[in-house]
């Protein structure tokens, strides 16, 4: 399918990252995402989970109007499928037919009254971001004229959840000096937040102020022979795999190189965010840069555990879920009951965190989780 193609994809991951730089494209990103999953609308919104305030929103073009009622009428409760998201896992996008049949839609107040007069079908919504104080959420709404939304669909939707989310919280930690396109290394000096160019291999090519006072600092991040290291020894590999991705091509990052924790265990919470600086886009502005690593210090913008053990050892949501039990030292039948699940099932997730964590012991797991410091060191109990 056309609209569905790797080119396709490749090209609107490369506009997302664009938008670090330049937030007026996301209204653009959004009509391209509604084109590309045969949509009638797409928005995207990063919001508070304190008081649903927004950090940004955007969406496709629609009715004004009935957009304004969408928002003032309806809430999680009463939006079929939103419930399911916000509480499912991030990047697995969430079909309102999935959650119910077509006949148990129809009969609901907000397709009778709000969908079914605009001719439209369902929903699609992704969770991309889920912080301790941020929630992202992109939802897809098609029209009653076409099929129920394809698992292929879906897939294309999931392939770009990673990329949302690093384009978004990087774009949190500019927000109080945004950097354009234009203004290269001259920006990066006045921004409070530490910034480190480099090239392929890790290599140093420019550190903002922010990231010197850290090198001199000796942490989180470190200078050694002019090439980028952190502190944490569990995920310096993991940095400079994502910053090798990120020099060959936006799409290959996937989950890669967001919200890694780099400091040491013991030390005050820090994590990177790798962002790709290819050529072609208002990024490439940056080069000889391959790379731009972001270095966020605020403990409440932290990714969730799961989350970073899934960008790390590439787990599925259910897979980081058992590895934090049994990383904080719970027994496998302890860790199966505050899970809901059989030990059998916890002892089959257990043999493919073994072998995508090169450990064999749950001995090991405990070690690697306490080496991993912050963010993991509050678990689940």
């Amino acid at each position: 399918m056309e609209r569905l193609s790797s080119e396709v994809l490749c090209s609107i991951i490369g506009d997302i990252y664009d938008c670090v730089l330049d937030p007026d494209g996301w209204a653009e990103v959004m009509i391209r995402i509604t084109g590309a999953v045969d949509a009638a609308y797409t928005t995207i919104a990063l919001a508070s989970t304190a008081g649903n305030q927004g950090r940004f929103a955007a969406q496709s073009p629609w009715d004004p109007e009935q957009m304004r009622v969408l928002q003032e009428d309806y809430d999680f409760d009463t939006i079929p499928g939103l419930k399911a998201a916000v509480v499912g896992d991030v990047d697995s996008p969430v079909a309102t037919l999935s959650q119910m049949s077509e006949a148990e839609l129809q009969q609901t107040p907000f397709f009778q009254n709000w969908a079914k007069p605009q001719g439209l079908r369902e929903g699609c919504i992704t969770k991309f971001v889920h912080t301790p104080d941020r929630i992202g959420l992109m939802g897809c709404t098609t029209r009653a004229s076409r099929a129920a939304i394809s698992a292929e669909e879906q897939r294309f939707l999931a392939l770009l959840s990673p990329h949302l989310r690093r384009a978004s919280l990087i774009g949190d930690l500019l927000d109080q000096a945004r950097v354009t396109a234009n203004l290269y290394r001259q920006a990066l000096d006045h921004l409070a937040v530490p910034v480190v160019l480099t090239g392929a291999h890790g290599t140093i090519l420019h550190a903002n102020g922010a990231a010197e006072r850290m090198f001199s600092a000796q942490g989180p991040i470190l200078s050694r022979n002019g090439v980028l290291q952190v502190q944490n020894p569990a995920v310096a590999r993991a940095l400079l795999e994502a910053i090798a991705s990120a020099a060959s091509a936006d799409f290959l990052l996937g989950s890669r190189g967001i919200g890694l924790p780099i400091s040491a265990p013991g030390q005050p919470p820090a994590v990177a965010y790798v962002l790709p600086l290819s050529e072609g886009t208002a990024r490439a502005a940056f080069q000889p840069a391959c790379a731009a690593v972001f270095v966020s210090t605020k403990t409440s913008s932290s990714p969730l555990p799961e989350a970073v053990l899934t960008t790390l050892f590439d787990l599925t949501p259910a897979e980081a879920r058992v590895l934090l039990r049994i990383g904080s030292g719970l027994s496998a039948s302890k860790s199966a009951l505050s899970l809901g699940i059989g030990e059998n099932t916890l002892k089959t997730h257990l043999n493919r965190i073994f072998a995508k964590t090169g450990t064999r012991r749950q001995a090991d797991l405990v070690k690697l989780v306490s080496d991993m410091g912050t963010p993991l060191a509050v678990q689940a109990q």
